[in-house]
């Protein structure tokens, strides 16, 4: 009995040697497995289906999320007074997109042309796309500051043509009309007799050129030759840097997508999303500084107050100006200008949170604002007496975050894969390491009980 207690033994502590040398093995093999699967997680490639798939069609529910800025005395902002605005909103669109016209290059590199389209969602909204606003009209007031310099006898001649198509300062009008166009006689007028001054030919909206358009042709990295690239924007439209005064065909919302890609956000906090990891990363005070506030913006002049962007380049050279919510960020005086901007850093300000390992976005929320410069314009009688002021008119945010199945599967694929891969290193080395001594243990008391016991030729123990 001693003899085959040995053999068992022997037997134990091989087994223990080789768990505790596979252990060992996936301490230095395992994180080359994890990150196999998280770059096959990760890069562009159709031959990675799921992966593939999720970037193709973005599975994961997308928002875009709008709130007018309410003036509530129109007449006395033409009067000189400050104007006081209330929040309405949101008016929420659910956000369908899809990727066409995919060409991938030898360089590591694909190009796509994003469509997307919007469609009104009520149970989210507060508000219907029928309430009624009133903002700045942009075709008078925008046009006012444009041809401000113009001799006095045209300001009057433009001056009665505002007067006879029926357009003045202010618009009152359908959150609807306002967002996706409404039939305007001077539009028409403007379109048929002075081709390409505007956009569009017939109706006027904010967002008419948003739905069931796409953002450019984008080509950014697949992480094919080097997975620190993958989704990093190469370049847009052909373009390797954005300079908007070469964009004028563009839409405001086209340029600033463009922008925000290749935006540089700052590390803000660690964080966890549903028991996954993520680094939040938020919008750089600098974002919108101006030259003088911050030297690396200069040139995005001709600029105003730190906090705003100006794209009047991308609007057909109207006086418009981006900016984050409530003049987030920006320089106090602007919230001076406005009665009723109550600027918070978690109702307005903008963040990605992005999976540590993988560079994933797990949770995105960018907010921006649209705002008018508007001023009295001696000889546009439509003008009045408003004092100068950046006039916020609406802001929206796009909103998505991982969740159903897509996350699922990146839970399990990139954070419960890795885990166990981890601890599994580490039981087989302590199970070696415990099965070691404790055979060892009982080898050296079956010795130390039967010390004379030896093993002969025919294989039974004999005492000496």
């Amino acid at each position: 009995m001693a003899v085959n207690k040995s053999k068992v033994c022997v037997g134990f502590i091989v087994l223990g040697v080789l768990s505790t040398f596979f252990g060992i093995i996936l301490v230095f093999v395992g994180p080359v497995i994890i990150n196999d699967q998280v770059v096959k997680n990760t890069m562009i490639d159709p031959k990675n289906e799921l992966s593939y798939t999720m970037w193709k069609d973005l599975p994961v529910p997308f928002f875009m999320s709008v709130y007018f800025f309410n003036i509530l005395n129109p007449k006395e902002v033409l009067k000189g007074e400050k104007p006081m605005v209330e929040e309405r909103g949101p008016y929420v669109y659910r956000k369908y997109c899809q990727k066409e016209n995919i060409t991938f290059h030898p360089n590591g590199t694909v190009s796509y042309r994003e469509y997307r389209r919007y469609s009104f969602e009520p149970s989210m909204s507060v508000g219907n796309e029928s309430d009624v606003v009133t903002i700045p009209n942009m075709l008078v007031l925008g046009a006012a500051v444009m041809l401000e310099d113009l001799p006095s006898g045209v300001l009057f001649l433009i001056s009665s043509t505002f007067k006879f198509f029926k357009e003045g300062p202010f618009l009152t009008k359908t959150v609807g009309e306002l967002m996706w166009g409404y039939d305007s006689d001077l539009v028409e007028f403007l379109s048929t007799y002075l081709p390409g001054m505007l956009p569009s030919s017939g109706k006027f909206g904010l967002f008419l050129d948003f739905n069931n358009s796409n953002t450019g042709l984008f080509t950014i990295h697949t992480g094919k030759d080097d997975i620190k690239k993958v989704h990093k924007v190469d370049s847009w439209n052909g373009l390797k840097e954005v300079k908007c005064e070469l964009l004028e065909d563009s839409s405001v919302k086209s340029f600033l997508m463009s922008v925000l890609q290749s935006l540089e956000l700052v590390y803000q906090r660690s964080g966890k999303m549903k028991g996954i990891p993520l680094y939040r990363f938020v919008a750089p005070k600098t974002m919108f500084a101006n030259g003088t506030d911050y030297t690396p913006n200069e040139g995005f002049c001709p600029c105003r107050q730190s906090g705003l962007l100006n794209v009047s380049s991308c609007r057909n050279n109207a006086p418009v100006f981006i900016s984050q919510p409530h003049f987030f960020n920006a320089d106090p005086v602007l919230q001076d200008y406005v009665l009723g901007l109550h600027p918070t850093e978690k109702d307005h300000g903008l963040f990605i949170d992005i999976h540590p390992l993988t560079g994933v976005p797990l949770n995105v929320s960018v907010r921006l604002q649209l705002n008018l410069y508007m001023k009295r314009v001696p000889g546009i009688t439509e003008t009045g007496k408003i004092s100068e002021v950046v006039m916020p008119m609406l802001w929206f945010e796009e909103s998505g975050y991982i969740d159903g199945p897509v996350l699922t599967t990146f839970h399990n694929n990139l954070v419960v894969l890795p885990a166990v891969m981890q601890y599994m290193q580490y039981i087989f080395i302590a199970l070696g390491l415990v099965t070691i001594i404790v055979a060892s243990l009982v080898l050296y008391k079956a010795k130390v009980s039967h010390p004379h016991t030896v093993l002969h030729g025919d294989g039974k123990p004999r005492g000496l």
